[in-house]
């Protein structure tokens, strides 16, 4: 007998239905085709296991599974309950007539529990896209997978429930969630807030600029003068995620199985590498390709820590994710493409001992050091890093005043005001919803300068020996400043605060 089911298979942050065809004949062997990988081929031991403890058997007779499309890499165990339900209605041992109206996916233990996957909301959205009427999945995943409207989403414990469901001697009931109340959900009190930063005014605003226009910022100054400590807090000033940001970002994790029993994420990602990672967990690969870092920090914030400790080939291959918002890794049969729109938010000490530049201390780091320990970042890199801030330590007149300083929320709703006067700015335009993102033609248009800001901005970038880079970076920044004063154009005090926050670039930086 020859009966077809359904599962779905992962590639990027898409899924594609994979029809399970379970054909059961004369003879003896079990025969799985479809270029399946190791964990789907080891799965005949825990169904053989599950279904034995649940009262059924495995046919001992010749079991051919065909994994369809046959040219398409399927991986995981995720396989384990559509292969144990298709062998179980082909064998005759259960009766199912709906079974073609629903996607199964999950992993067997071998006592008939289930374990959950990975990826279940975009598989959840491919369903409602091909019209299925249920998806059965782990109930750790049926939070994120009832994100979408529309679909039956039933959360299983173990696959005696499947069963019962099928025959109609059970019921089920599906788990809905209202998305937008789940979406709304907002926290006005984050864990780090800007009224702990006692002084460093100026670099607060310089998080402000940042977060108003998505801005990358480095962060150069010694050790405990508070750059770890900014960097924390700079999410809970930036706006709050629309919902399709939400969803794109729920996806991602989904994808890296990272939501823990978490339905829509509405609070921006932050993460934070060690320096020690590698090329691919910075940018996702992989023989079955996942995302890395950047992906997961996707409509959130990256702070890469101590950036000169980080080796070198593994910030170049940001370089051109940066750039493009997204990342393509390819390989021999297949490329996927995952999105990575982050602000990058670095620190660094100025110099190996930590203490360049500070009067109070000893330097210690000669300059041939200094040049070694600052050629670890390459031009181009920096190039892409709009602002650059020097951070110095509070006094201690700041640090016992018992004044509060201003909170995340205050300063959270000057950067919403600037974004919405950027969200229209950009309404017609697919890819670009701030600032950061303009690209050469969209500076032309949104930041010209009148006669005064362009002496002022020629003056710099010859005494600045500037690329042409970080000319259109200035812009950028100036753009932003300007939104922030709610200004309809861009004037010269702007283009004079945006030059003093590339402080890499002045000659003489180094002494």
């Amino acid at each position: 007998m020859l009966v077809k089911v359904f599962g779905s298979a992962v590639f990027g942050v898409e899924a594609t239905t994979i029809t399970v065809e379970v054909n059961i004949d004369k003879g003896i062997g079990y025969h799985l085709v479809g270029l399946p990988d190791n964990a789907i081929k080891e799965s005949s031991y825990r169904i053989a296991a599950a279904l034995k403890n649940n009262g059924y058997a495995m046919p001992g007779k010749k079991i051919t599974i065909n994994m369809a499309p046959a040219d398409l890499r399927k991986e995981g165990s995720a396989y384990d309950l559509t292969l144990t339900i298709g062998i179980l209605v082909a064998s005759g041992q259960i009766k199912a007539e709906d079974i073609d109206k629903y996607i199964i996916m999950g992993e067997l233990s071998l006592d008939g529990s289930l374990q959950p996957i990975r990826g279940a909301l975009p598989i959840a959205i491919k369903a409602k896209e091909e019209g299925f009427k249920g998806f059965f999945l782990p109930k750790q995943n049926v939070k994120e997978a009832a994100i979408v409207a529309g679909l039956d989403v039933y959360g299983i414990e173990n696959v005696q429930e499947v069963i019962d469901f099928l025959e109609g001697k059970g019921t089920l009931e599906p788990t809905t969630i209202d998305t937008r109340a789940e979406f709304y959900k907002t926290l006005d009190f984050p864990e780090f807030d800007f009224s702990d930063v006692k002084g460093q005014e100026s670099i607060k605003r310089c998080m402000e600029i940042a977060a108003a226009g998505g801005h990358n910022i480095i962060l150069i100054g010694p050790p405990g003068a508070g750059k770890t400590m900014l960097a924390k807090r700079l999410p809970s000033i930036l706006p709050p995620m629309t919902l399709r940001e939400a969803l794109e970002t729920t996806k991602i994790h989904s994808v890296a199985g990272k939501l823990k029993e978490v339905g829509l994420m509405n609070q921006r990602p932050f993460r934070s590498p060690h320096h020690t990672i590698s090329n691919v967990a910075l940018v996702g690969g992989g023989s079955y390709p996942q995302p890395g870092e950047i992906s997961m920090a996707h409509n959130g914030v990256l702070f890469l820590d101590e950036l000169p400790e980080f080796k070198r080939d593994v910030l170049e291959v940001m370089r051109q994710p940066l750039e493009d918002r997204e990342v393509t890794i390819s390989r021999a049969k297949f490329t996927v493409t995952y999105p990575s729109s982050f602000m990058l938010v670095a620190s660094m000490n100025p110099s190996p001992s930590g203490f360049f530049n500070d009067p109070d201390s000893p330097q210690t780091s000669s300059p041939h050091e200094m040049q070694r320990y600052l050629s670890k970042i390459s031009g181009p890199l920096l190039d892409r890093i709009d602002i650059h801030i020097e951070v110095t330590p509070v006094p201690f007149e700041k640090l016992s005043d018992d004044q509060k300083a201003e909170s995340s929320v205050d300063i959270r709703k000057r950067v919403t005001a600037a974004r919405e006067i950027q969200t229209e700015r950009f309404e017609q335009m697919e890819n670009i919803h701030y600032n950061a993102q303009m690209n050469t033609k969209h500076i032309r248009e949104y930041c010209a300068l009148d006669d005064v800001s362009k002496q002022l901005l020629k003056t710099a970038m010859e005494r600045l020996n500037l690329s042409a880079r970080a000319y259109d970076r200035i812009l950028k920044v100036a753009r932003t400043i300007a939104d922030l004063d709610a200004a309809p154009i861009v004037v010269s005090s702007h283009i004079a605060e945006a030059i003093q926050y590339r402080s890499l670039d002045r000659d003489g930086w180094l002494g």
